[in-house]
């Protein structure tokens, strides 16, 4: 299973694996990762899952489609590497992958 390292707000590195298929968001809800609050479950209609994807990491980034973009709109503080992590499918391309938690308790 590819291995995932969530950076939540306060820094603290949480390495878990997640099962192909799942989505990035799944992963952090079913390993209990603070701050992916997924309040529509992982339908694109919140930004509540938003994350910054690490630099290194952005080339190797599934597309972002436009509904996901629009929705990024109403997320707070968006980056140039901001991504809802309901759209992230997990595969064994993403092994490594190192997401930073945004902010989502707004």
């Amino acid at each position: 299973m590819p291995k995932i390292t969530y950076v939540a707000t306060d820094g603290i590195r949480h390495e878990v694996e997640v099962e192909n298929g799942y989505s990035v968001m799944e992963g952090a809800i079913n390993n209990d990762i603070d701050g992916i609050v997924a309040e529509c479950g992982g339908a694109c209609a919140c930004a509540t899952c938003h994350s910054y994807i690490d630099e290194a990491w952005l080339e190797k980034m599934p597309e972002m489609d436009d509904m996901e973009d629009s929705m990024l709109d109403a997320a707070f503080e968006r980056k140039p590497n901001s991504r809802l992590t309901c759209q992230i499918e997990v595969s064994d391309n993403l092994d490594g992958l190192i997401v930073h938690v945004a902010e989502n308790d707004y």
